[in-house]
């Protein structure tokens, strides 16, 4: 029963990203707010379904490597969020969150400049993933702080502070998943394995409130 658990986990992103899709089935009509995560799930699921698809393959293909599409999901993420945080509050901390978009932006040339290879095919960049999971925090820190400050609308009402709330919740469970993954691989293989488990749960967590914010916005009249 464990070993079964365990393989439906190690498919786990690309079906959690199939609950919010599906949704989306039942709910096109979305708010033009959420156009980048709609956008971020259509480009996870794929890039999710092609590391997958590797896996199964590396048995007969072993020179292919899936590490490289795990830095670019991140930073298709990361895109997405960064996007999507600053159009959802324009008058709110406007300077601060397009600093952190182009300190990324930075990050991402020094990092992969002179101390990693975006490319490595041995592993992904855990740099990468925790800065990422860091600024991603900021951002859900900042819209929290935006809502407590307007007295005039409830924070649990609308979509955003479902999708908000999800990603906060990821992000704080993987930021030291992603910091401290690869060091240990080195150390304990199987640990390391297991902490990724916990990962995968996360994310199914994320799609599942992002799913609640798609199908919450029903309520609402939006231009799309």
């Amino acid at each position: 029963m464990v070993d079964l658990f365990l393989k439906i986990l190690d498919w786990s992103e690309v079906w959690a990203l199939l609950i919010p899709l599906i949704g989306l089935l039942f709910r096109r009509q979305q708010p033009a707010t959420l156009k980048p995560i709609i956008l971020y799930l259509w480009v996870a699921f794929i890039i999710n379904l092609a590391i997958d698809i590797i896996v199964v393959l590396r048995t007969s293909y072993p020179e292919w490597t899936n590490n490289p599409l795990y830095n670019i999901h991140s930073v298709v993420r990361f895109a997405c969020y960064s996007f999507y945080f600053i159009k959802l509050q324009p008058n709110s901390f406007t300077r601060i969150k397009k600093t952190m978009a182009i300190f990324s932006g930075i990050f991402l040339l020094i990092n992969f400049l002179f101390f990693e290879n975006f490319f490595n095919n041995e592993s992904f960049s855990g740099n990468l993933l925790a800065m990422e999971a860091y600024l991603l925090l900021v951002y859900c820190m900042l819209y929290y702080l935006s809502e407590l400050k307007d007295d005039s609308k409830n924070l649990f009402n609308g979509p955003d502070f479902w999708v908000v709330t999800g990603l906060s919740i990821y992000v704080v469970v993987n930021f030291f998943v992603f910091l401290f993954y690869l060091p240990m691989i080195d150390v304990d293989l199987d640990l390391a394995i297991n902490i990724w488990n916990v990962h995968n749960i996360a994310f199914i967590i994320f799609c599942i409130f992002i799913t609640k914010g798609l199908y919450g916005s029903h309520r609402y009249k939006y231009s799309v």
